[in-house]
């Protein structure tokens, strides 16, 4: 049982590992693949590890060790779908632009629309034109995650919102901005230019 704990040992020093990891550390312990699943098994039902979609485990102690920096809650998001950056309310709370409270982080990909509830949380995802999957960077942290700019987050959620703009025309946007309760007064005037920007380039398109 020694190998068990050791293979437990090694997983507790990532902040994420796919089965296949799990199998390649297992190897070097010479461990059997059947062995393997079976430490798995055992490991999500003594909740040592916990899945956070199909193949891709964090273990329970890392978790617990960096469930109070929000930068790993993003890097988890990128990770649950890729690709990925993280937008909308989470992006415009990590901001300070919204004193909204935030239980679903949302991501937006170019692949179709889906939810994970994980014991991680919830991560939701929502599928966007891939010509519209732009104005994301790399932000550092202790974890590095990918996340809209201002300007692309608050277009985020106004695009989902509105169905894609649906019979809205640039004179509402404001107002809409105003019901959300988002300061934009307090973004950036470069990034307030780039969010009228965006609009005014999207429905022009339509």
């Amino acid at each position: 049982m020694k190998s068990k704990k050791n293979l437990l040992e090694q997983l507790k020093n990532l902040p994420h590992f796919s089965k296949d990891t799990v199998h390649q550390l297992g190897s070097q312990l010479e461990l059997k693949d059947t062995t393997v699943d079976t430490y798995i098994s055992r490991f999500l039902k003594y909740k040592e590890i916990f899945k956070l979609k199909r193949g891709v485990y964090v273990s329970a102690d890392f978790y617990s060790k960096n469930k109070g920096d929000v930068s790993y809650f993003f890097y988890l998001a990128n990770i649950i779908r890729k690709p990925s950056y993280v937008s909308s309310w989470a992006a415009l709370q990590y901001y300070n632009f919204t004193t909204e409270s935030i239980r679903i982080i949302t991501s937006v990909t170019p692949k179709a629309t889906r939810t994970y509830d994980t014991k991680a949380g919830s991560f939701s995802y929502q599928s966007i034109q891939r010509e519209l999957f732009t104005d994301f960077f790399s932000a550092k942290g202790k974890f590095d995650f990918f996340i809209a700019s201002p300007a692309k987050a608050l277009f985020d959620l106004l695009y989902f919102k509105t169905n894609q703009f649906r019979g809205i025309r640039l004179e509402d946007i404001k107002p809409l901005v105003e019901e959300l309760r988002v300061d934009i007064d307090e973004m950036d005037k470069k990034e307030r230019d780039k969010f009228y920007e965006l609009i005014k380039k999207y429905l022009k398109h339509e």
